[in-house]
């Protein structure tokens, strides 16, 4: 496993302590590798609704294209994607 040296303020570093004080994890590295984890969930969670309305707009804009308008808005979209 490759080693990296990274610089953090006061507040992140008493953060990661406690975790690993109060038995949380093992180590600060730990700490650190599963926040980078939750980190790449988060990001691909938000790349895939980002698919999710690019897909509905193109499927919006075909049917327009063909005169079938639908009548619910950009809104309604968007949360029917959030809930997904």
């Amino acid at each position: 496993m490759a080693t990296m040296n990274v610089s953090l303020p006061s507040e992140m570093v008493d953060f990661v302590e406690h975790e690993v004080a109060t038995g949380g994890y093992a180590s600060s590295s730990e700490v650190v590798r599963e926040a980078l984890r939750l980190l790449q969930r988060d990001r691909a969670q938000e790349q895939e609704k980002i698919a999710i309305l690019r897909r509905e707009v193109a499927a919006g804009l075909s049917a327009a294209a063909q005169g079938d308008f639908s009548s619910r808005s950009a809104l309604d979209i968007a949360e029917q994607v959030a809930r997904e």
